[in-house]
């Protein structure tokens, strides 16, 4: 394949980015910025796409395509992991892939600094006078981290944790046995959070997975567990939550995710004593435009050589 013209809603530094990866691999390649959002009007030459979520911050796409999809296209790659920012419709024309894999470390060493800020009492414990109050801080070895969900940022988490002395239980759909050493599975979901001292959510969002942390599942808790959401506001039942955290079973919850993003000024987890919330920021980092370039451009090369693309969207 000669031609290779992308289409891309990428910032104009990403674009940079990859125009100047591309040199080694493809010098005849071109980057055209287009417009975020739903696709539409592109560059009738365009025969890859680069798109940003588009169902954020409270938009929603429509239904159907627009007049003219998928235009040229031959290829989507999405530079999120996940695929819930998207309209059902994307995934039934060209191949479609994700950036699966691409922020798995940011967003393990997210939730390790996380636990880290819980277990060292972060940053209540800096000291503005000299009236200096000593607190016993808990240790990190010994305690049992559970992850519920187990692809690339359960096992990059998982592999961290297990280098800390800490034990790791987990949970996903797959029944086969987890390929790191030291790697428990738990029993169901009940099992999983009876047993751990802190618990990351780090599963996709379906309709099979929307708020699979209920009431139910959030009493079977050790009591004081600290939740650590960095997947998806969805996956867990916020108002079953705050009731947890007023009644104890839940000590302390550090959210990155919400839903929906951002909650309405006023809403009970800005204020809540035993919340801390972030911005949906754990994947982003000073080098997320190499990162996603690494999986896009790995992709692209499997394409310019008629291979199986990896990470189809599924």
């Amino acid at each position: 394949m000669s031609q290779v013209i992308i289409a891309s809603q990428l910032d104009e530094a990403f674009n940079a980015v990859i125009r100047e990866r591309l040199a080694s691999i493809h010098p005849e390649a071109q980057v055209i910025g287009v417009p975020v959002g739903v696709p539409s009007d592109l560059p009738p030459q365009a025969n890859i796409l680069l798109l940003r979520p588009i169902n954020v911050r409270g938009y929603t796409a429509p239904d159907t395509p627009p007049p003219g999809w998928p235009y040229g296209a031959q290829w989507v790659h999405l530079v999120s992991s996940g695929i819930d920012f998207y309209p059902q419709w994307l995934f039934n024309g060209p191949p479609v892939t994700t950036s699966r894999g691409s922020a798995a470390d940011n967003l393990a060493e997210f939730a390790l600094a996380a636990i880290f800020a819980a277990s060292k009492h972060l940053p209540d414990i800096w000291v503005k006078d000299s009236q200096w109050n000593f607190t016993a801080l808990r240790p990190l070895k010994g305690t049992t981290l559970g992850i519920l969900g187990f692809g690339a940022i359960g096992e990059s988490l998982a592999h961290k944790a297990l280098a800390l002395g800490i034990k790791v239980v987990a949970l996903r759909q797959s029944t086969a046995p987890f390929d790191l050493e030291g790697v428990e599975a738990a029993r169901d979901i009940h099992d999983l959070f009876a047993r751990a001292d802190h618990l990351v959510l780090a599963a996709p969002l379906t309709e099979a997975t929307r708020h699979i942390v209920d009431r139910n599942v959030l009493g079977s808790a050790k009591p004081g567990l600290h939740l650590i959401n960095i997947a998806r506001g969805g996956l867990l039942d916020q108002e079953a939550l705050l009731e947890a955290l007023d009644n104890g079973q839940i000590g302390l919850a550090s959210l990155d995710v919400t839903e929906p993003e951002p909650l309405p000024d006023g809403h009970a987890l800005y204020s809540h004593p035993r919340v801390r919330l972030s911005p949906h920021t754990s994947a982003i980092s000073t080098n997320s435009k190499q990162e996603i370039a690494d999986t896009f451009l790995a992709n692209l090369e499997r394409y310019l050589g008629n291979l199986e693309l990896h990470n189809r969207a599924n």
